[in-house]
C-alpha cells in the first residue's frame, strides 16, 4: 500500500520526502520543539536527515509509522503547499497505535495541529483498521494536552516516571482514543490557544 495523501479542506498531511529534511532541521532547533520532544541534543541536520529517511519513509515501508507533513493551500490533492507542521502514528502492529505531533512556529495557534490530528486518527481508524490510538505528553506539556482533548482524546493517568527525557525518567499524561469517541468529539472546533 503506497503512503496516500489525506486532503482536508484548507490543508493535507502528506507523506515526508527528502526535500523536507531542511524544514525538519529548522523546527527541530525550535525551543518549544526542543523542550518536549524526545530528539538529540544537540540537533544536527544528520537527525533530520535520519528522522526522514528512517523515521518517516523508511518506516512507513516496513509499516511501523505513519509520518506526515502538514501543508497549507492543498486542498486540491497535490499534497504541494507551506509546510505546516508533523503528525504521525507509531505502529505497534496489533491494531493500535502511538500518535505524535509538533508544529511549525509559524502554524501555532490557529488550530491546525487539532485538526490534524483528527484527521489522522480518522484515516487511521478507517483505512489501517485501528481500535485504539494512545497519546502520551511529558506533564507539564499543557499545549499538547489541549490539542489532544480537542481532537477528542480522553486524558485518562498520569504515570509515573513512564517517559525518558533529556536521560531522565519523567512523569507522563497518558490519554486514548477509540474509533467511537472521533465521531462525538469537540463538535466544531475551535482554534486553540495554545497550538
Amino acid at each position: 500500500m503506497t503512503q496516500p495523501t489525506i486532503t482536508a479542506g484548507e490543508f493535507a498531511l502528506r507523506p515526508f520526502t527528502p526535500a523536507d529534511i531542511a524544514w525538519v532541521y529548522a523546527v527541530s532547533l525550535d525551543p518549544a520543539v526542543q523542550k518536549y520532544v524526545q530528539i538529540p541534543m544537540p540537533y544536527r541536520v544528520e537527525d533530520a536527515e535520519f528522522f526522514v529517511r528512517e523515521m518517516a519513509i523508511g518506516a512507513w515501508e516496513r509499516r511501523e509509522r505513519a509520518e506526515f507533513v502538514i501543508v497549507a493551500g492543498a486542498g486540491n490533492g497535490t499534497g504541494v503547499g507551506e509546510r505546516l507542521g508533523r503528525v504521525g502514528l507509531g505502529l505497534d502492529g496489533n491494531g493500535a497505535a502511538q500518535v505524535g505531533y509538533w508544529m511549525d512556529p509559524a502554524a501555532r495557534r490557529r488550530g491546525l495541529a487539532t485538526r490534524a490530528l483528527r484527521e489522522l486518527c480518522r484515516w487511521g481508524f478507517a483505512e489501517l483498521g485501528l481500535g485504539l490510538i494512545e497519546w502520551r505528553a511529558e506533564v507539564g506539556n499543557v499545549a499538547s494536552r489541549r490539542v489532544a482533548e480537542k481532537a477528542g482524546f480522553t486524558v485518562e493517568a498520569v504515570l509515573r516516571r513512564r517517559l525518558v527525557h533529556r536521560g531522565g525518567r519523567v512523569d507522563a499524561w497518558v490519554g486514548s482514543m477509540l474509533p467511537e469517541d472521533l465521531d462525538g468529539a469537540g463538535g466544531t472546533l475551535s482554534t486553540g490557544r495554545a497550538e
